[in-house]
């Protein structure tokens, strides 16, 4: 297989798993937390420091990049690999659930999906066979099968009728795949809210032998609560030997919360979105660094981070830069706010290794979110 997963350790204390996903462009440490870059980039950030901040794997937007430049413009630089000059592993999404997104603009039937670009209007159409047509030409290490995310809330017949859907998809896609050999097609676990349909689509979707397995249509609008119900009853159905990826998951509550419940992989745009806002991940809970408290905080926004904001700048000089609309702001703060997700993976990963992950889990949610401003919201 293009992709392989090697179990290290399971924590005595959580029951989460620390492990090795092989790729063809390098060998992760997991659990992992994946920088999206929708549109061939991680916003505001190059390659070469993301590789310095330690990321050996990122995503992209098969929906975004169908759209510009176009896959086969893509394939013809060499895939996204050569586009990008990223040496290190990537994961396209299916583009399923950008389509989905669209609401008005697209037509769900059994072939595939009927939809208007947001861009220019544009009448496009996609199927699972497309999906998979253009991910082979972006040329990622992982890719995902082409599904449909229902809304929350949503009604049990439309969330079965929208499972089976998924399923028959899938087929489709395996069948569709050219390239098995150095890229990795993964299926996705959908079922909406309902933990019998979870479970049905965790055994559907598993009967076809694939490299790993994705758990999708969650952190849609549930509270957290449900979203963890949701993954109890559907990672002990997902098979041992393989990766568990929770798509579009990347608060630090549910990052810790998603490996004690047995994920491998995550990925989520919230570090980058809420940095273009001068709003910080710190060891000590989120720091607002707009606010203008921080106006002549000259000490660094994480005392306890080695990061290159960190080290260099203070926060008042954020706080101005991000009032100012300054390119620059967003960069430090965006490269930051990566960092800290990164190096809470790495301590995650530590606390497995030395079966601990419990009282790591307790400690770190005291520090940050200690205070009434930085408790876990309820809803994502």
């Amino acid at each position: 297989m293009a992709v392989r997963y090697e179990l290290i350790k399971i924590c005595k204390q959580t029951g989460a798993r620390l492990g090795r996903l092989h790729t063809p462009h390098g060998t992760i440490d997991t659990p992992v937390f994946m920088p999206v870059g929708t549109q061939a980039t991680v916003k505001t950030m190059s390659p070469e420091e993301l590789k310095e901040m330690g990321s050996g794997i990122i995503l992209s937007n098969t929906y975004h990049l169908f759209l510009r430049p176009g896959h086969e413009i893509v394939k013809e630089a060499g895939g996204l690999h050569g586009f990008i000059n990223w040496d290190r592993a990537i994961l396209t999404d299916s583009g399923g659930f950008q389509v989905f997104s669209l609401s008005d603009l697209r037509k769900i039937e059994e072939e595939g999906v009927s939809f208007r670009s947001h861009l220019s209007g544009q009448p496009l159409f996609i199927s699972p066979e497309k999906s998979i047509e253009i991910q082979n030409a972006l040329g990622a290490d992982i890719i995902m099968a082409f599904d449909e995310c229902p809304p929350y809330p949503a009604e049990r017949r439309y969330v079965r009728d929208s499972m089976d859907r998924t399923h028959r998809w899938l087929k489709r896609c395996v069948g569709a795949h050219q390239r098995p050999e150095d890229q990795a097609l993964f299926g996705i676990v959908q079922g909406g809210m309902y933990k019998d349909l979870r479970q049905e689509s965790a055994k559907q979707i598993t009967s076809v032998e694939l490299p790993g397995y994705a758990i999708g249509g969650l952190s849609v609008g549930e509270s957290k609560d449900l979203m963890y119900e949701m993954l109890e009853v559907t990672t002990p159905l997902l098979p041992q030997n393989k990766p568990r990826y929770l798509m579009g998951v990347g608060s630090p509550d549910a990052l810790v919360e998603g490996v004690i419940r047995g994920v491998d992989m995550f990925d989520c745009v919230l570090p980058t979105r809420i940095a273009r806002n001068g709003t910080t991940m710190t060891s000590q809970g989120r720091v607002v660094v707009r606010n203008a408290k921080y106006a002549r905080d000259f000490t660094p926004l994480d005392p306890e981070c080695d990061c290159y904001t960190c080290r260099n700048y203070s926060r008042a000089y954020l706080r101005h830069l991000i009032k100012a609309d300054e390119t620059f702001g967003i960069r430090l703060t965006t490269y930051h706010n990566l960092y800290f997700l990164l190096r809470l993976m790495e301590q995650i990963r530590q606390a497995i290794l030395e079966d601990r992950l419990q009282d790591f889990r307790d400690a770190f949610f005291e520090k940050y979110y200690g205070s009434d401003e930085n408790k876990p919201r309820r809803s994502f």
